[in-house]
């Protein structure tokens, strides 16, 4: 595994020039740099997990919380625009309390 990586690490460095005009700062200079200290010994490189980690730094555990239903369920409500919190709130339930709101409705005065 740790030789296709580096191999495809290679190909990244390739395609990715150094730009003489920003010494210091230039990203194919730096990615150059940290696969160089990534893979001392070429595609013989052990490469070690040192941790059960991602690029967010959240662990295995805190995305299983993350993505679970009831945390995007939760999300989601808390997306939703105030309208439509509201209407939800005070929208009939069943069909009779339907039928009966739009009877109420249709029984007032007009104005």
């Amino acid at each position: 595994m740790a030789a296709s990586r580096y191999r495809r690490f290679l190909k990244l460095c390739e395609e990715w020039p150094v730009d003489e005009t920003k010494r210091g700062r230039d990203l194919g200079a730096y990615l150059r740099q940290r696969v160089a200290q990534a893979f001392r010994e070429g595609e013989n490189t052990q490469y070690p997990r040192p941790r059960d980690t991602t690029f967010s730094g959240l662990s295995v555990e805190e995305y299983k919380l993350i993505l679970s239903t009831d945390t995007l369920e939760e999300f989601k409500e808390m997306n939703k625009g105030m309208w439509k919190k509201l209407q939800e709130k005070f929208a009939p339930k069943s069909p009779e309390e339907k039928h009966k709101a739009w009877a109420r409705v249709l029984s007032r005065p007009r104005t």
